[in-house]
């Protein structure tokens, strides 16, 4: 079986007052239907904008995006806004992604409209239907953003981009925001529905926690690069990039009797600007095993086991 959405070699370089920032860098992946990719990585290291890139909300430099046997970064713009029935995002902010002036009804409503989706006496029923998937009474359909809590108004925005019955939703930091309880409702009905409707998601978030939570493949960033990507299991049972231990060794432990015996690994300096990245491995300059061959070469892709792979030139060495 086919991927449903393959990334290939995909770039975001933005470029003003004679600097060039490289926020997305080459990233290949691909996702199985029904399955959910997990995108981790530090702020700044070009997670969302891997996310934007592929719905084409920012055109990449370069690269591919297949999703269904076609480019979407080659589509013309009729093309590509039929596709994006099958491609929705969730935002962050469920408020600010919200129209103040609309109220529930209509915001949901209002992606049926586009799309010429439940028309006439279908709409309302339809928009009743949704609000009830994600667990909303319907007599909400009347209120406005401002009268919802915020686990309330992204149940709105999981219900939004249900309306258009999409095959893929990339989760951009969707529970980052919430309250640690509310965060658990959200998970759980974002994983309900993935079991229901055969949905596939791409979870992007810096809260490895709720990452091994969701996930079926992780893929770590660094800086506009992906650097390890393996299924949860073994990438946090062995991880192999040092920048990936470093993540996972920030990661609390419940039981007190082997958090405490646990070593941090605790990395050095900054994140370097985008605009100006480290010759030859991109972490070297941070990384606790680095060598002088660091410095110049960029590290391949090395195949560990079943899918796992790392770019680490330190994995090429022998192992006693």
């Amino acid at each position: 079986m086919s991927p449903l959405l393959q990334v290939e070699d995909l770039k975001v370089h933005f470029t003003g007052h004679g600097v060039t920032v490289k926020a997305v860098d080459g990233l290949s992946f691909s996702v199985e239907r029904g399955r959910t990719l997990g995108l981790v990585g530090e702020s700044g290291c070009g997670k969302s904008t891997t996310g934007y890139a592929i719905l084409q909300l920012v055109r990449p430099t370069a690269g591919r995006v297949l999703y269904g046997g076609s480019d979407l970064c080659r589509l013309p713009s009729r093309q590509l806004r039929r596709m994006r029935r099958k491609l929705q995002i969730i935002f962050q902010d469920s408020h600010a992604s919200l129209n103040p002036r609309m109220p529930i009804g209509d915001l949901v409503g209002e992606a049926l409209d586009i799309h010429g989706l439940a028309r006439g006496g279908a709409r309302a029923p339809r928009i009743r239907e949704l609000l009830d998937m994600v667990g909303l009474a319907g007599h909400l359909i009347e209120r406005y953003p401002h009268e919802l809590s915020g686990g309330q108004a992204q149940r709105v925005a999981i219900c939004r981009a249900l309306a258009v019955e999409p095959e893929l939703i990339i989760c951009d930091e969707a529970v980052s925001a919430l309250d640690v309880s509310i965060q658990a409702q959200i998970v759980n009905l974002l994983q309900d529905l993935q079991e229901r409707l055969g949905l596939t998601y791409i979870f992007i978030s810096h809260d490895l926690s709720i990452v091994r939570h969701v996930s079926d493949e992780v893929a770590v960033m660094y800086l506009g690069t992906i650097v390890e990507m393996a299924g949860k299991e073994q990438i946090y049972a062995a991880p192999a990039h040092p920048y990936t231990k470093a993540l996972m060794s920030a990661v609390p432990v419940p039981d007190p009797d082997i958090e405490i015996g646990r070593q941090r690994v605790l990395l050095a300096g900054d994140l370097p600007s985008p605009a100006d990245p480290p010759s030859g491995c991109r972490f070297r300059t941070r990384c606790p095993i680095a060598v002088q061959a660091c410095a110049t070469l960029d590290p391949p892709a090395y195949t560990l086991a079943n899918g796992h792979w790392a770019k680490c030139i330190r994995l090429e060495e022998p192992r006693p």
